[in-house]
């Protein structure tokens, strides 16, 4: 039986990660931040099989206190201050998490238990301003964000102790990769229920920023898979994960409102466009500016052949599916709502 580190292992990866190695056979140790109200996330439902330790990426300690605890031969680092809007607001925060918390960790294995593989979640947001198009393990990065630029920070760190200390330390340089557990404040989360509470009636109209991003967007169940792999390869490596796919923001919207029988009509343009369902001409989908983001990411499309070929990683769940799932939970789960509010 292997040991497994998990960090934010609470949230939409984290989760799918601790099912998948549980039924590989690990012992699952998760850390958690100690609140004044234990909340389990999204693993809630398998929390009884996690070994739970309290611990902060901030706090490099506790994380020596996790390895001595957990003996993990694996570690993959999820905890992130992951909301890109967010980093702008704190952008200091954001670089204690994502930066210095991933040094952190690496101290700590290397102080603990160097033999043990180490896995670093990077993002497809450091490529930024693209420099090619699609964007592979040898584009050069240029974050737009400083959630992007805490990112790269994290990524070559990792790539330095692997390089230095002869750690097996890699990277996962993910692009988009979404669920039925992505948290409401992420834009394709905010699409699904949108459109879940439009459908049932209990919310007008949807308000969205950029339509015209383009985003590269696989499901995270298949993506937690490629993280696996990368620590199962005779030499540690980075890789990108993405699907070789890109689609604007406004398509997602587009197939999110026809699983539940809606053509969206557009008119307009800029921040004046408008989205009405074709039907009732009834105005679904606003603009509006205060969703902009400051630096703009136009454009993210990964190409996956070097994963897909040195670690035989495949996507099972294709786009128009990912967004299905979506939109299909939301709907059960605002349903749910409403048949709790009549109570």
């Amino acid at each position: 039986m292997k040991n497994a580190l998990i960090t934010g292992i609470t949230g939409q990866d984290g989760s799918y990660l601790a099912e998948l190695l549980l039924e590989k056979g690990y012992k699952v140790y998760g850390i958690m931040r100690r609140k004044s109200v234990v909340d389990y996330g999204n693993v809630e439902h398998i929390k009884d099989k996690i070994h739970f330790i309290y611990a902060d990426m901030t706090d490099v300690i506790s994380l020596i206190t996790a390895m001595k605890i957990s003996q993990a031969d694996e570690v993959y680092n999820l905890a992130a201050q992951s909301f890109v809007a967010t980093s702008w607001e704190q952008p200091i925060a954001t670089a204690d998490i994502d930066a210095i918390g991933v040094t952190n960790m690496l101290e700590a294995i290397r102080t603990v238990k160097p033999e043990a593989r180490f896995y670093q979640a990077s993002t497809s947001e450091m490529f930024g301003l693209v420099q090619a198009i699609p964007q592979s393990e040898t584009t050069p990065f240029y974050p737009r964000s400083p959630y992007g630029v805490a990112k790269l920070y994290g990524h070559w760190i990792t790539k330095n102790y692997r390089e230095s200390y002869g750690l097996y330390a890699c990277s996962g340089i993910l692009f988009n990769h979404e669920s039925e557990r992505r948290g409401k404040e992420f834009v394709t989360r905010k699409i699904t229920d949108a459109v879940a509470r439009i459908k049932l009636g209990v919310q007008d109209h949807l308000e969205l920023g950029n339509m015209d991003s383009k985003r590269d967007w696989g499901h995270s169940k298949d993506y937690v898979h490629a993280m696996w792999l990368m620590l199962q390869q005779n030499e540690a490596d980075d890789y990108v994960i993405a699907t070789n796919e890109t689609r604007t923001v406004r398509e997602f919207v587009e197939i999110a409102f026809g699983h539940v029988g809606i053509e969206v009509e557009w008119s307009g343009t800029g921040v004046d466009e408008i989205g009405k369902d074709k039907a009732t001409g009834k105005v679904i989908v606003k603009i509006n500016p205060v969703f902009f983001r400051p630096a703009e990411v136009d454009i993210l499309l990964g190409d996956a052949s070097k994963a897909e070929k040195a670690l035989g990683w495949i996507r099972e769940i294709p786009f128009a599916e990912l967004v299905e799932r979506m939109v299909m939970n939301d709907m059960k789960l605002v349903a749910r709502e409403i048949e709790i509010a009549k109570l």
